[in-house]
């Protein structure tokens, strides 16, 4: 990852209700939620809604697909794992010091249906 897409990356995220928004999706997974969902999750008009998720759209860190009359909208899991690789990139020399992402060390795991790092040990 470059330097200049991980500081769009960051910039978008370091906004409390683009955050707010990629976390869910995260948690929720790779089948998404619909846009209407989102919005009465997070209590988010829709057009406020909908300038957040084209935000988070075009730096890449979501993706939305077209079912029916309804938007999904997903986290991209590979955009977020280059983005936690970027960060992490040579930390400490190589060592084991992230013990908070140590069981979500692997991409695969990160990756999966059912992430195995849900609960209190990523968050």
């Amino acid at each position: 990852m470059e330097t200049l897409n991980a500081a769009e990356s960051l910039a978008a995220l370091g906004h409390e209700t683009r955050l707010a928004i990629f976390r869910a999706l995260v948690q929720v997974g790779p089948e998404g939620l619909n846009a209407g969902a989102i919005g009465e999750k997070l209590g988010l008009a829709p057009a406020t809604l909908s300038f957040h998720l084209s935000h988070l759209s075009r730096v890449g860190l979501i993706r939305g697909r077209q079912e029916s009359r309804f938007i999904f909208y997903s986290a991209d899991y590979s955009a977020m794992d280059d983005l936690i690789a970027f960060l992490t990139a040579n930390c400490c020399q190589g060592d084991a010091c992230l013990p908070k992402t140590a069981s979500c060390e692997s991409t695969d795991k990160r990756r999966s249906a059912k992430p195995a790092c849900e609960g209190e040990s990523c968050e």
